[in-house]
């Protein structure tokens, strides 16, 4: 008789198929919540508001705010709330359709700017919901159609390839795209736009060609919008470019793309997402016992170790292992051995410092448990430590 592991899962999933009774349950099944120990992320409004007047400060532009990528892992819907208020903020900018269709359910009302692929078919959706596309090829049939049906303009923004070769319509071709869009009825040029390749010798040779396209057009009557070129790199490197508006994701979070940024005073900017859990387990080894996989970490004498039920499902990288720290209380602490799916562990020492439920935080808005300073201690990236974060995990707005 088969008796191993997988045959029982096989016999069990198959089990209500062969129409065996499952006993009736004589309690009421509790609603299912996150447990108490899953790890979660937190949205600090007032310092999401503190970094939008740094960079109106620094710019005196309006805000194209970017919350793409689920707000940079906070939530786009919650970073919406808390901005959309806001004067200096003129509207937002997402990649992903799905999240523009999030922000009007959302009640945002402010212009809604969707960066991303469509099809024509999705237009019409697009432009009922006053959701403004990123254009670079000949739609402008598609556009009268959706304009006549709708009764109005569609509002879009063109984008322009000044040399990143990623998308937009290369700039020696653009002029032709922009008048003939300009000239219909059925379209209203909100915005134009271009993305810097972040490398100080080509990025001048950049904004010329995109000054001198716009210049020529500005000049021959076109009606550009507001156009627009600076990132959060931008609102350090390139104040010749704020031009009429800024287009800021990071620096919305308060955290520095750059870690050389983070020791200039142009900007001060505070972190306003954490990420955070509690401690699931307390232990001590003795000498010669291990922890992790391949048993990543050794011992040659008694250490305490905590375990964290957080890991690079979590998005949490790997790398967290090579030199990351945590903070616990007041002191901080490394993690060792591998971060795996759903735990890493933590070094205490040689004392057992920490307790079961203590609150561990990966990072937050403190000097030494910044996201730029996990990033810099495990040569991982800003970028990865937030927008890896999954969309799962509980988010809390403070």
């Amino acid at each position: 008789m088969r008796t191993s592991r997988r045959y029982f899962l096989k016999a069990a999933s198959a089990a209500p198929a062969l129409g065996l009774r499952q006993p009736a349950s004589r309690t009421r099944i509790a609603a299912v919540r996150d447990s108490s120990f899953d790890p979660w992320v937190e949205i600090d409004a007032a310092r999401l508001r503190h970094n939008v007047a740094e960079i109106a400060r620094r710019s005196s532009r309006p805000i194209l705010a970017v919350i793409k990528n689920n707000g940079y892992g906070s939530g786009v819907a919650n970073v919406a709330r808390v901005l959309d208020p806001l004067p200096a903020v003129a509207g937002f900018a997402v990649v992903k359709l799905h999240e523009a269709m999030t922000l009007r359910d959302a009640g945002i009302s402010k212009p809604i700017l969707s960066m991303g692929p469509f099809d024509a078919r999705e237009l019409p959706d697009l432009a009922s919901r006053r959701i403004m596309p990123m254009v670079y090829t000949p739609i402008g049939d598609e556009l009268d159609r959706v304009s006549a049906r709708l009764r109005r303009p569609i509002a879009v923004h063109v984008c322009v390839d000044t040399g990143i070769g990623r998308v937009g319509v290369p700039y020696r071709k653009a002029a032709p795209l922009i008048r003939d869009l300009a000239g219909r009825q059925s379209v209203q040029i909100a915005g134009t736009m271009m993305t810097f390749t972040e490398d100080p010798d080509f990025d001048p040779e950049q904004l010329r060609r995109f000054e001198s396209l716009t210049a020529d057009l500005q000049a021959a009557g076109v009606k550009l919008g507001r156009r627009h070129t600076v990132s959060s790199f931008g609102l350090f490197q390139h104040p010749e470019a704020f031009l009429d508006m800024v287009r800021p994701g990071m620096a919305l979070y308060g955290i520095y793309s750059e870690q050389q940024f983070r020791k200039t005073p142009v900007m001060d900017l505070q972190p306003a997402i954490s990420l955070k859990a509690r401690v699931a387990y307390v232990k001590q080894l003795e000498p010669g016992d291990s922890a992790g996989y391949e048993r990543a970490y050794r011992t040659d004498r008694p250490v305490w170790l905590a375990t964290l039920p957080v890991g690079h499902a979590d998005g949490l990288p790997r790398s967290a292992a090579k030199g990351g720290r945590v903070r616990i209380g007041d002191a901080m602490y490394p993690i060792v051995a591998s971060v795996s799916a759903s735990h890493s562990i933590v070094e205490i020492g040689p004392e057992a410092r920490v307790a079961t439920g203590d609150v561990a935080t990966i990072f937050d808005a403190r000097d030494g448990s910044r996201p730029e300073d996990l990033a810099a201690s495990c040569n991982s990236s800003v970028y990865d430590l937030t927008m890896h974060l999954h969309a799962d995990l509980p988010r809390r707005v403070i």
